[in-house]
């Protein structure tokens, strides 16, 4: 089991979890590793960049539900703005796996 810093459940509680739905992907130019997402949350889309993209065809993403950290602070990277992040596993020695639900929930189910 790999050393983490352990946490309260207040500090764990303000990290906004939320499903969303991915409506569009695309590469971003000029990098190999991006995708920019645009990911319906229910009340509102965002865009959202992933470093994804050397193991993720764009087109497969599109209808994908994935969990979203909702409240992080928008982010600029190769002049776009990420706003929020999907989560995915990070294992090193494989390629990274998007979280998901296991049923179809509606776009914005808060993860609890």
């Amino acid at each position: 089991m790999s050393e983490s810093r352990e946490i309260g459940i207040e500090e764990f509680s303000r990290v906004d979890l939320r499903v969303g739905v991915v409506k569009k992907a695309e590469k971003i130019p000029g990098s190999r590793k991006l995708l920019k997402l645009l990911v319906d949350l229910g009340s509102e889309e965002r865009q959202l960049l992933a470093g994804i993209a050397e193991w993720y065809n764009p087109d497969e993403l599109v209808g994908k539900q994935v969990v979203v950290v909702a409240n992080l602070k928008p982010k600029k990277i190769m002049g776009y703005v990420s706003h929020g992040m999907v989560l995915a596993t990070c294992d090193e020695n494989s390629k990274p796996v998007l979280i998901t639900t296991s049923e179809p929930v509606r776009p914005g189910a808060k993860v609890c």
